[in-house]
């Protein structure tokens, strides 16, 4: 599903199924996706302001350049979603509450006051990402010429 600047605004989306939906530079302004699933959704520059994601399943969605200030978000799972720093930071202040559907709470799904997960980087930069457990070699063995082998 492709929905690109779309005015969604006041609309109850409650419940919903956007799996893997492209809603780029819509404006969602006060809209309800209580409970909803927004797994692997492109939301790329996305106005949420007010939006109410109450319990809303954001897993892997790409949530870049969108605004999302005052967005209920009690509830959400953002496990491995990709958001600008600031607007991470500014939900972290209220973050509360945990998914009754992944059992995750919104807290850890945004690394909140988990230095070493915003320290390594984002889903979209492997590179970045926390060291590997062991350094494999090309035949995807563990090489033990780099003294990491036994790593914990």
């Amino acid at each position: 599903m492709k929905i690109s600047a779309a005015d969604m605004r006041e609309s109850d989306f409650s419940g919903s199924t956007f799996n893997g939906a492209y809603l780029e530079k819509a404006v969602a302004y006060k809209a309800n996706f209580t409970g909803a699933d927004l797994s692997d959704t492109l939301m790329d520059r996305m106005v949420l302001n007010e939006a109410n994601l109450t319990d809303a399943v954001l897993v892997r969605s790409v949530l870049t350049r969108s605004d999302l200030g005052g967005a209920i978000i009690h509830g959400a799972d953002f496990s491995d979603a990709i958001l600008d720093l600031p607007q991470k930071q500014a939900l972290c202040k209220y973050a509360n509450g945990t998914n009754p559907i992944t059992g995750v709470s919104t807290r850890s799904s945004l690394g909140c006051g988990n230095s070493k997960r915003n320290a390594y980087g984002s889903p979209s930069s492997p590179l970045l990402s926390a060291p590997p457990q062991k350094l494999l070699n090309r035949d995807g063995f563990c090489d033990d010429g780099s003294g990491l082998c036994d790593a914990k």
